[in-house]
């Protein structure tokens, strides 16, 4: 029998994780996760800004509800600012030093 078979894991299928190991794995995680964190980034972006197109539209005249509807706009466009910016940094600091921040590289350090 063989004891030493590879545990494969079905939900890997496809993602390029199956065959990863240590490092390797955990840098095509971090990079998967920031690629998810944008798109949820930008998906609750447009909720955010057509919910506050809703309200203004449905305010009917309501001073407080158009300005809840503003604040709502105004926070939505904030946050896009803020998740393009902070991509915009790391870019900034990866080629000003030369490092990649979002990769994780310690194959020098492994021990064999």
């Amino acid at each position: 029998m063989n004891y030493l078979a590879q545990v494969t894991n079905p939900a890997f299928e496809g993602s390029g994780l199956q065959n990863l190991e240590g490092a390797g794995y955990f840098d095509k995680l971090l990079s998967t996760g920031i690629t998810i964190i944008f798109i949820v980034g930008g998906v609750t972006f447009l909720f955010m800004l057509l919910l506050g197109g809703i309200q203004w539209i449905t305010a009917g005249g309501d001073s407080k509800a158009t300005e809840a509807a503003s604040g709502r706009i105004r926070t939505a466009i904030i946050g896009l600012v803020l998740l393009f910016s902070a991509y915009a940094i790391v870019s900034l600091i990866q080629n000003i030093f030369g490092v990649k921040i979002l990769t994780i590289d310690i194959a020098p350090l492994v021990i064999q």
